[in-house]
């Protein structure tokens, strides 16, 4: 795919470019400029795509796992070789700057390579049954075969990396994948998927369908040859889906509010206050895992608030395509006055503002970094997802209060503690409802091989390389009797 701006794209099924049919416009998140027209799958594409991926099970069943391994390195390979222009695609479509598009691209390539090597591993295990009077000579095998045809949906906010968490695992499992990317993002995940066929993966076996939504739920309702739903998005979104499947396996990878606990036992609070910035802020807090919530011990609370103030208002603001730029603008500019909106709730209802709260005038999809406190619950700023740059950072006596400040949510993704208490540290692993806890970092961090998801309305299953290959594979039983 050679994308010059205002030009029209095909998206990709069976092998080929398609490019007849209703176009949609995609913009940039910076000035909403167009960036170029995709053509819109129809639902007739979509179950000519399920089609071809139910033929090409046989083929896939017999693909050997060097040659899955193979692909997938030549897969990581062709990255690394289209490295900068990937980054250039996910800063234009998504906004993002560009150090931190260059670092996605960078994860997707270990997701790849990590992929090459889990197809190998991929295996099973014997089981003896000679175990009561009757059976002797008998032995069992278990191993995983593909489930069968996936359709995945992935959100802007990764528009490589989420889609390389869902392609990968499915290259090494052996199973078609059906794409569908985020409407603001489709032209990340059709040139991935140009790479992937040419690395050698069937054409039958992967479509990229830049669908409507409506399409999309339709599919995921009435077509029962498909055999997993893996979903990374919106809570609300997921599981609407999920309750429209049926008998269909579902993974679903939700939002969150992520929280973060500092002790005072701490020492170094600059860099935890560097970090939550970071954390809280970077690419304008558009990740599920974005530090929204912070509980400080209050003899280090002011101390700690007033760090994490100094850091924010130092942030690089500005066009996502420029090396220095550190906070880009939101996805659309109705999420801007969404987030907006949720700031001056919390300010009618007493909360008070720290830094920032504002947009800027020279851009208004650019949004100041904010830190509020004073923050209740019932605020959306508490509650919700803002999916912004907006972080509360309150008070707390004791470590328990700041443990069930955090599960009092109906979120439950990763959360991040600073403390170096073992006891603390054993007691947060325990209690916290989340899917990982992170000592020493924010609930931001995450290395992609490992397994990843959350508990509550943050989702169902785990992502990470290992893990998704679980998701969609299905263990499956030989039995043997001796031969006399």
């Amino acid at each position: 795919m050679k994308m010059r701006p205002g030009t029209q794209t095909g998206f990709l099924l069976c092998g080929k470019e398609w490019s007849d049919g209703e176009a949609m416009d995609v913009r940039s998140p910076w000035d909403q400029g167009l960036i170029g027209k995709v053509t819109v799958a129809t639902r007739k594409d979509a179950r000519e795509a399920v089609t071809h991926a139910v033929d090409s099970m046989r083929r896939l069943r017999a693909l050997p796992r060097w040659k899955r391994k193979e692909i997938l390195e030549d897969i990581a390979a062709a990255l690394i070789d289209q490295k900068e222009r990937f980054a250039q695609l996910i800063v234009a479509e998504a906004g993002k700057p560009l150090r931190s598009a260059r670092i996605e691209v960078e994860r997707s390539i270990l997701i790849f390579k990590t992929a090459a090597e889990e197809a190998i591993r991929l295996g099973g295990e014997s089981i003896p049954l000679d175990l009561t009077e009757g059976n002797e000579g008998r032995w069992g095998l278990v191993q995983r075969f593909p489930i069968g045809p996936i359709l995945a949906i992935t959100p802007f906010n990764f528009p490589l990396m989420l889609v390389a968490h869902k392609l990968a695992p499915a290259i090494a499992a052996g199973c078609p994948i059906l794409l569908k990317p985020a409407p603001q993002t489709p032209f990340t995940a059709l040139a991935l998927g140009e790479v992937i066929l040419k690395a050698g993966w069937p054409e039958e076996a992967l479509a990229v369908l830049p669908l409507k939504n409506e399409d999309t739920a339709w599919l995921a309702e009435r077509e029962d040859r498909l055999k997993l739903l893996t979903f990374t998005g919106s809570a609300h979104v997921g599981w609407t889906l999920k309750s429209k499947s049926g008998r269909k396996r579902v993974a679903l990878e939700l939002g969150g509010n992520a929280a973060m606990i500092v002790h005072n036992d701490w020492l170094d609070l600059d860099t935890a206050a560097m970090r939550a910035a970071h954390g809280a802020f970077g690419y304008a807090g558009q990740s599920c895992i974005s530090v929204q919530r912070i509980y400080v011990q209050r003899s280090i609370f002011q101390t700690f608030l007033w760090k994490v103030a100094d850091r924010a208002g130092k942030m690089l603001r500005g066009n996502p395509a420029d090396e220095a730029t550190e906070i880009g603008p939101v996805i659309r500019p109705a999420d801007a006055d969404r987030i907006e909106s949720w700031i001056k709730e919390a300010i009618d209802g007493g909360a008070k503002l720290v830094e920032g709260g504002g947009r800027d005038p020279n851009n208004p999809s650019l949004i100041e970094p904010t830190i509020l406190t004073a923050v209740k619950p019932g605020m959306k700023i508490h509650d919700e997802e803002v999916f912004g740059p907006v972080v509360f950072i309150e008070p707390y006596y004791d470590f328990e209060d700041a443990l069930a400040e955090v599960n009092h949510s109906r979120y439950g993704l990763q959360a991040g503690i600073f403390t170096r208490d073992a006891g603390h540290i054993m007691t947060a692993f325990r209690e916290l409802e989340v899917g990982a806890v992170i000592v020493g970092d924010t609930p931001t961090w995450r290395l992609d091989p490992m397994p990843y998801g959350g508990v509550k309305d943050s989702g169902l299953g785990r992502e990470g390389v290992r893990s998704a290959i679980q998701e969609m594979t299905e263990p499956r039983m030989l039995v043997m009797t001796g031969m006399s």
